[in-house]
């Protein structure tokens, strides 16, 4: 074998269609043996004998793609002083492109004996470990780009590659739960009918199945366990694992694009799977512990957590930044990702204990012309003390909005005294987000997630019930800020399931009408349900996995979802770039103000109505001809008026329309209570009585249409009748008048695309 010096940059196996050069940092070995393996398993060493800063390094003329290979690191075995090298692991690279097989729970992964933890051991631990495989960087991207849309205009669905597809019954069992079942033509289908623009896959880099789960035959479904931060998780790949997940991958991005969907990613830079000082050595640990890790002052044997998974990076050092800037620009360069959400990210911005906004991550994500220019999304909270962080972010960055779910879910139950903070959920969150700059796109809107209830669970139980998780139901959290709407769990009584429908109903349409960014979670849509679990994280089965076979509730809510997203679509009210600010910022213009906060009567809220606790519905004016920001072109843009009334009381409640100046006349956009038409007018001053726990949508165009172009013979919620198949990119809606301006653009549906069985 030609073995020629190399180079030290970049880090990882790259193969440059003659050969392949490999570089590994390392600061603390003090020799190094890339480890070469042939298909029955055979080792060939290699002496690496090049250094420069660090970084060993050495060339291969003869590796190809698709060579498998690891590392064999000698230098300091001392955990007292934070060192643990221990060549008997054969040792991941941190920068492999792609992984190959699963690590085990084999005692040889671990460098001490499991009944004498002081005594070492030193069995090799090839046979049990993961590789990395060498990867052809070439692909035929043809004309792929970014759909570019801007945050406003967006909303996300966050998605699970596995648990979307595998039960999906248009897809082909032998590729469910793959990239090439995420990037088929019947996902995009219902992605493109929805209306959602990105998806926010859940973590897709190369993780560990925890061993403790394995034991009790459950998997790490979630992914939260990084071991790989530039390999594509392996056990998602049609193909294989010998590089085949890469192309696949990459082809999948190219499909979602082509329809006009962005890709973000979860990704995971807070820790690694290499857990606690009892956890396996399986990379990062055995190359250069004190390197990559955050290790307790006093007892560095120890790792300082603030993930709750054992151990967390130290982004203090150098080349852990290098690798997290080297792993984003990899993913957006050469995967072609349009952002990233990164979970826990209030352990990123930590220099020594405390989160400081201006640390060295966000130093350099804030210079550098390519993430700088990409969707950013923090989680912004971690374990440690002062972790919770939102609204602590840099202008730059988007965050999980905390505040959002809790207050919308407190609404949604009639807590008392919630009135004022959801006034300002509603309108974009300023109070969290207006002090640094930042605009309405700093919060993404959320009311559910991968981690909780889902949507209908979140109406229809009270308690946790995560029994099967094998944790005494102990996991998860205990409050929900949920209600069952009267029965804990399935139920027969037509009277439940009625209003636990529109109360699903009222969280959606509030989610889509509220400043920000929305994010939906993956089958929210269509009434997805997980038996009252709110911790799957390792239910790999038909708990976790949507269910596309629909009864009549859950194709009415699929339907809403459509029309709500549309709705939004269509109208900038909804999705304004700057903050509400109870005034019209449009010079010369002696309208109404942006936004009129009004109560039942239909005058302006009082602050005694505001502090009344017991106060559980607003009438919302939104003032359509005040949006102060151009569009595209430099035009002002003029949009319908709305007027949003929430009764998030246990009554039904009388509201009247709000006098003449606010409109002359009103007409039904949407609502969840089968009381009105949709296109019904509505006089100013008549009073209507709104069901308990109901939302209703009004909207007044500054040209008021003609009674019989209203297309107003459609009820509030939608029957959803239509079943015709949707070609590939045909909207989901069309106006409820095309051929005249029409009220607030109450959308119909033309057809709906989900499979039945």
């Amino acid at each position: 074998m030609q073995i020629w010096t190399g180079q030290p940059y970049p880090l990882g196996a790259t193969f440059d269609g003659g050969g392949t050069n490999f570089a590994l940092f390392s600061e603390a070995a003090e020799r190094v043996e890339l480890c070469l393996f042939d298909e029955d398993g055979t080792e060939t060493r290699v002496q690496v004998t090049e250094v420069d800063a660090f970084v060993w390094h050495v060339y291969l003329p003869a590796v190809q793609p698709g060579q498998r290979y690891g590392y064999r690191v000698h230098g300091p075995y001392d955990p007292a002083a934070g060192q643990r090298c221990d060549p008997s692991k054969l040792l991941l690279d941190p920068y492999a492109k792609a992984i190959s097989g699963m690590a085990t729970n084999h005692p040889s992964l671990f460098s001490y004996d499991f009944e004498d933890p002081e005594q070492r051991n030193e069995e090799d631990s090839a046979p049990h470990t993961m590789l990395g495989i060498v990867v052809s960087p070439y692909f035929d991207w043809g004309s792929d780009h970014s759909p570019g849309h801007e945050y406003h205009d967006t909303v996300i669905y966050e998605a699970h590659v596995k648990g979307l597809t595998m039960q999906h019954p248009g897809i082909d069992e032998s590729i469910r739960g793959t990239y090439v079942a995420m990037g088929h033509p019947e996902i995009i289908r219902h992605l493109q009918s929805l209306g959602v623009t990105a998806v926010e896959l859940m973590p897709v880099h190369q993780f560990v199945q925890d061993g403790h789960l394995v034991e009790k035959g459950l998997r790490n479904y979630w992914g939260y366990n990084t071991i790989g931060f530039f390999a594509p998780h392996n056990e998602y790949s049609y193909a294989g694992d010998a590089g085949q997940q890469v192309q696949e991958f990459k082809t999948m991005v190219k499909n979602l694009h082509a329809a006009g969907i962005e890709v973000i990613l979860d990704v995971v830079y807070n820790h690694t799977a290499e857990g606690n000082d009892k956890g396996p050595t399986l990379s990062f640990r055995g190359i250069d512990n004190a390197s990559y890790y955050r290790l307790v002052e006093d007892d560095k044997a120890h790792y300082y957590d603030t993930t709750g998974t054992g151990n967390s990076l130290l982004m203090r050092t150098p080349h852990v930044l290098q690798l997290i800037m080297d792993s984003l620009r990899y993913w957006v360069s050469e995967m072609h990702v349009d952002g990233f959400r990164f979970d826990l990210a209030s352990t990123l911005a930590r220099e020594l204990h405390e989160v400081d906004r201006l640390s060295a991550f966000f130093d350099i994500i804030q210079q550098d012309p390519i993430i700088s220019q990409v969707k950013l999304i923090a989680e912004p909270w971690d374990l440690g003390e002062g972790g919770y962080q939102v609204g602590g972010f840099p202008p730059l960055w988007s965050e999980w909005n905390g505040r959002y779910r809790d207050t919308v879910r407190d609404a949604g139950r009639s807590e008392p005294g919630v009135l004022p903070d959801f006034s300002s959920r509603l309108a974009g969150s300023s109070d969290l987000y207006q002090h640094t700059g930042r605009t309405p796109i700093a919060s993404v809107n959320f009311v559910t997630a991968h981690d909780g209830f889902t949507l209908r669970d979140l109406v229809s139980f009270n308690e946790r019930h995560n029994e099967a998780n094998g944790e005494g139901g102990n996991d998860g959290e205990s409050h929900n800020r949920s209600w069952n709407s009267g029965a804990e769990g399935p139920t027969e009584d037509l009277a439940i399931t009625s209003l636990r429908l529109r109360r699903a109903k009222n969280f959606m349409a509030t989610l889509l009408v509220s400043q920000g960014v929305p994010m939906i979670l993956h089958g929210d849509e269509m009434g997805r349900t997980q038996q009252g679990n709110n911790n799957t994280y390792c239910q790999d089965d038909e708990i976790s996995w949507v269910d596309w076979d629909l009864d009549d509730d859950q194709q009415d809510m699929l339907d809403f979802t459509r029309h709500m997203i549309a709705l939004r679509r269509a109208h900038p009210i909804f999705r304004r770039r700057r903050f509400l600010g109870g005034q019209n910022p449009c010079e010369g213009d002696e309208s109404l103000p942006d936004v009129v906060w009004l109560a039942t009567d239909g005058t302006e809220m009082t602050q005694e109505q505001w502090d009344d606790p017991q106060n559980k519905c607003v009438d919302v004016f939104l003032n359509g001809s005040a949006i102060p920001e151009p569009d595209t072109r430099g035009e002002r843009i003029i949009d319908d008026s709305a007027l949003l009334m929430f009764n998030w009381a246990g009554n039904d409640v009388d509201f009247r329309v709000p006098p003449e100046e606010f409109g002359a006349a009103w007409y039904v956009a949407s609502g969840t209570a089968h009381q009105l038409d949709l296109g019904e007018r509505l006089e100013p001053g008549q009073t209507i009585t709104r069901p308990a726990h109901s939302v209703l949508i009004l909207g007044r165009h500054p040209a008021e249409p003609a009674a019989d172009e209203t297309g107003g013979a459609q009820a509030e919620e939608q029957d959803g009748s239509s079943e015709a198949a949707l070609p590939p990119r045909a909207p989901a809606y069309t106006s409820a008048s095309s051929q005249s301006p029409g009220p607030l653009a109450a959308p119909r549906i033309t057809s709906a695309s989900h499979p039945r069985r």
